[in-house]
């Protein structure tokens, strides 16, 4: 089964619609600090038509252009097929603001709101009347686990799962 590149996005950006504002601190740039590095691992749909496929994902976590935030760019694969997958989120104001692939005038989303906190940061997405949000949570300093969950009436519901562990082991900023 294969699953289109847009309809992983589109489920990704609507899980990332509800956000509280962010302010600009250090503690936004540590959370960002500890995304730089290279990530892997698994995924499923868990929800809606294409619900229990599974798939992989590799990332490289980078830091755009010098400014506060994070770009994943990578990609994912469903048995023989793969797609290229990127996200960047920067600060904007008092929240943060970005684009899943393309955004949404092309076949991704946007990112129209962010929080961070320690471990994570919240994103809210939006593809015209689509909305959702994206949780990224770092449960160890290798392990970051991500969720999109999409608007459906009243509730938002998980669509996507991933848990993608470090590659890179040697800590951000770590001297060999």
């Amino acid at each position: 089964m294969f699953l289109r590149p847009s309809a992983i996005i589109t489920a990704l950006a609507l899980a990332c619609m509800t956000a509280m504002p962010a302010s600009a601190s250090d503690r936004d740039a540590r959370f960002f600090s500890k995304i730089e590095g290279k990530w892997r691992g698994p995924g499923e749909i868990v929800n809606g038509k294409y619900k229990g496929t599974k798939f992989t994902c590799v990332f490289d976590g980078l830091t755009p252009n010098n400014n506060l935030g994070m770009t994943l760019d990578g990609g994912c694969r469903v048995g023989l097929f793969s797609q290229k997958m990127k996200a960047e989120v920067v600060r904007s104001g008092r929240s943060y603001t970005g684009t899943f692939m393309d955004g949404a005038l092309g076949d991704g989303l946007d990112v129209v709101a962010g929080n961070v906190s320690r471990n994570g940061v919240v994103l809210t997405l939006q593809r015209n009347q689509l909305r959702g949000a994206m949780l990224a949570r770092l449960a160890s300093k290798d392990q970051l686990n991500i969720t999109v969950s999409v608007n459906v009436g009243d509730q938002l519901v998980p669509v996507i799962g991933m848990k993608l562990d470090r590659l890179d082991k040697v800590s951000v900023g770590s001297v060999r």
